[in-house]
């Protein structure tokens, strides 16, 4: 069995999306899902995903939205 410094060097020499796999993987082991907010969030992130393709709503730039985060709280 690996100790966990072999498992935490093997798991940074994946490739990106393979350690963000498994670094999800591992924080719902502390803290599992609930279902029916999982739900929820498919739903919502469905019906964001359909206004953004019908153009009912137009995306912001990430980096202009923390922009105006840093604006805001500047104040």
């Amino acid at each position: 069995m690996h100790g966990v410094k072999e498992i935490i060097q093997e798991a940074s020499s994946l490739p990106v999306e393979e350690r963000a796999k498994v670094v999800d993987s591992l924080l719902q082991t502390l803290n599992p899902a609930d279902m029916k907010v999982e739900k929820e969030w498919v739903r919502v992130a469905k019906r964001r995903l359909d206004e953004l393709r019908s153009g009912r709503i137009n995306a912001i730039n990430g980096d202009e939205v923390f922009a105006e985060i840093q604006r805001r709280f500047e104040k």
